[in-house]
């Protein structure tokens, strides 16, 4: 791991357990309601179809919410991240939900070393994951390396338009700020607090994401050997993206309030290893 990995490590090592503990997150529910799921995932049941009975992988699966969702769904899951804090608490939730999943820590860009290849009917990512790789297409690899013939990649991820805009205007007004497209440098942030918890200070601080354009993204899946089979871009996101400026909806998802159907907030992705 680069020292920009490492950096974001130790981020989110600080992170989980605020996490684990945020509203936003409602762990508790998953004990309490034994047909709870995430909003991520319950978002998406229209597009995500049966996954009973799939061996499923989880990348980049941090406290577990979606992970433990998509077990409750019936699949097998194994849930990857490179944060051991974040991982403790992804298995306090996996027993506290009363589902088996196996949880395994790896730097993303190593997945393959640890899990095995070619051996995944489903792929699972969710919110808020590409943005903290530097490079998309050895992701997609990666991807095609642990699926079946025939298995899925399925993704929902925030729109690479809206991780462009800047958020910090005065005048509000929508403007790219950051890279649409993938660059060698990343965009570095200072954030002492947490989209979960707000209000927390944080010691560390320093994060570092690369932004990747959709076409990027789609053509790097293409060369790894997938078929695209559902890109679907939406008005909303699951978390407030640009603060005072957006609303929450009925769906418990946040949407620009100034005519949020400017910009893309977030897409949905499937693709099938066809070879």
């Amino acid at each position: 791991m680069d020292d920009f990995g490492e950096t974001n490590r130790v981020w989110w090592d600080e992170r989980a357990p605020a996490h684990a503990r945020s509203p936003g997150y409602a762990l508790d529910r998953f004990a309490a309601d034994p047909d709870h799921l995430s909003d991520v995932v319950r978002f998406d049941l229209p597009r995500l179809g049966d996954v009973a009975g799939l061996r499923g992988v989880h990348l980049q699966c941090h406290i577990g919410s979606d992970t433990v969702s998509l077990a409750r769904l019936g699949a097998r899951m194994t849930g990857l991240d490179f944060s051991e804090p974040a991982l403790a608490e992804a298995r306090r939730l996996a027993a506290a939900a009363r589902v088996d999943v196996d949880f395994v820590r790896s730097d993303l860009y190593a997945a393959l070393d640890v899990l095995e290849p070619g051996a995944f009917d489903l792929v699972f990512t969710g919110v808020g994951a590409l943005c903290w790789l530097p490079e998309i297409r050895p992701w997609a690899r990666i991807v095609a390396g642990l699926l079946k013939v025939g298995g899925r990649l399925f993704i929902r991820e925030g729109h690479p338009a809206l991780w462009a805009l800047g958020d910090a205007r005065e005048d509000r007004l929508l403007v790219p700020e950051y890279s649409y497209f993938e660059q060698l440098q990343p965009d570095r942030f200072e954030d002492a607090d947490s989209y979960a918890d707000p209000d927390k200070v944080f010691l560390s601080s320093t994060n570092f994401t690369w932004n990747h354009g959709l076409g990027e993204t789609v053509t790097a899946l293409l060369d790894a050997g997938m078929q695209l089979t559902m890109l679907e871009e939406h008005d909303s996101v699951p978390w407030e993206a640009l603060p005072g400026q957006m609303e929450m909806t009925e769906a418990n998802e946040w949407r620009i309030v100034d005519r949020p159907w400017r910009v893309p907030h977030s897409f949905t992705l499937q693709a099938v290893r066809a070879r």
